[in-house]
């Protein structure tokens, strides 16, 4: 791997923490909040300082060599301590305090083992690509090394372990973004355990005497560590991320399906149509459209005829629709009944129009009896399909009926050719 291998993705992994670097603000106390962005950070760091030309460059402005290995083992030893803090919390249970104090300490010791073992070590020859092998006989450095890859791979079997084991009880959950992105982690860990085992394959082979298996620590394990750091950051954002965009389309699938009846509404429009900025989300739109359907509908509501309602019933349950189906079926056709019969509607006057005159007193013969209700008129049901959800399938069976042409009569619903 040269320096973009690793370049790019600590670029993609630094823009995704100033993406989230907002919300991680706003909740800056949260400890789940402050393990994403230990974990992405880290992982961006890592890839950074593993590059060769920033560990040649580190070395020489430290004038410390090799010290860029203490840097990238530290701050992926903070990558696994976050992941495994991340997941804790994100579990919950009663023991979660403890837990993380118990993870946090710990790797606080490995890091100042680290620290003690590499000052404790001679390394002067500067080795960016194949530390590992190169020293792996060498006092102090030797049981840095070892002490590392222990930890990763302990690190990645427990993670694997709790994330597998929490998929297999959400698989008959709704909680598919959070099983995907546990899925996604349990890979990941997958190819850290692999890293380690192939690193300790390397230094095994130097042991014994032998540098035939270099190249699966210099050429094999390095892409399977990036990789999985990228996939750590990716499980634990599905969760969070994907909801958001699933609500994100759901909205505007449904904005897209209300336009057919938003459209055929239009001359019901009442005062102004609303303005929506260019900048709203899918989900104000929505609701924005709901809204203004619901007010034309409510305009169009005196045209509608209860004769077209028990036709459109008929006609729904002759095709084999559903119950819940049946409901939608028949609004939509009475909906365009009432376009079709209703008269075209009046412009809203001006506000400076004259007055209309005061109703005749009532006298108390035709005064109705307390408590009592107006009769029913032909105008009078109403449709009882409210919602983004409901309005968007109503304008989907609206278009359907609307494109076939069938209409409405007294008795049955008919298509354009008259047949009964």
């Amino acid at each position: 791997m040269d320096g973009p291998d690793y370049y790019i993705p600590a670029f993609v992994l630094a823009v995704a923490l100033l993406v989230r670097l907002p919300s991680l603000w706003q909740n800056r106390h949260s400890p789940m909040s402050r393990a994403i962005f230990v974990i992405i950070a880290a992982s961006a760091a890592g890839f950074v300082f593993a590059a060769p030309p920033t560990v040649e460059r580190v070395n020489r402005l430290t004038g410390v060599p090799n010290i860029s290995a203490l840097i990238v083992y530290s701050f992926l030893s903070c990558l696994s301590c976050a992941s495994l803090v991340l997941l804790i919390h994100w579990r919950g249970g009663r023991t979660v305090t403890r837990q993380t104090r118990l993870w946090i300490a710990t790797t606080g010791c490995i890091l100042l083992t680290f620290c003690v073992l590499f000052s404790l070590s001679d390394v002067p020859v500067e080795r960016p690509r194949d530390l590992d092998t190169f020293y792996s006989t060498t006092p102090f450095i030797r049981e840095m090394i070892v002490l590392y890859l222990t930890a990763h791979a302990a690190t990645a079997i427990v993670v694997m372990t709790k994330c597998w084991r929490w998929s297999k009880e959400l698989r008959d959950l709704k909680a598919g973004w959070t099983r995907w992105g546990l899925l996604i982690l349990v890979t990941a860990f997958g190819l850290g355990l692999a890293f380690a085992l192939l690193k300790f394959v390397a230094v095994g082979a130097r042991w014994a005497g032998t540098d035939a298996w270099d190249g699966l620590s210099t050429e094999v394990a390095p892409p399977l560590a990036g990789l999985g750091a990228g996939m750590t950051t990716v499980g634990f954002l599905v969760p969070v991320v994907g909801p958001r965009l699933e609500s994100t389309y759901d909205a505007w699938r449904a904005y897209r399906r209300m336009e057919p009846l938003w459209r055929a509404l239009g001359p019901w429009e009442s005062g102004a149509r609303m303005r929506i900025p260019l900048t709203s989300s899918a989900e104000m739109r929505a609701t924005l459209r709901a809204t203004e359907i619901a007010d034309r509908l409510l305009r169009l509501a005196p045209s509608f005829d209860i004769t077209h309602q028990e036709a459109a019933e008929r006609y729904a349950a002759a095709k084999g629709y559903g119950q819940e189906a049946v409901q939608f079926v028949t609004e939509a056709f009475r909906i365009r009944a009432a376009l079709l019969t209703a008269p075209t509607p009046v412009a809203p006057a001006a506000a400076g129009r004259p007055k209309e005159a005061a109703p005749a007193p009532v006298g108390p013969e035709e005064a109705p009896a307390p408590g009592a209700h107006p009769a029913p008129t032909a105008g009078m049901p109403s449709v009882r399909i409210s919602g983004i959800d409901g309005l968007a399938r109503l304008s989907r069976h609206f278009s359907e009926i609307h494109g076939t042409g069938l209409t409405v009569g007294a008795d049955e619903p008919t298509g354009a050719g008259g047949r009964r």
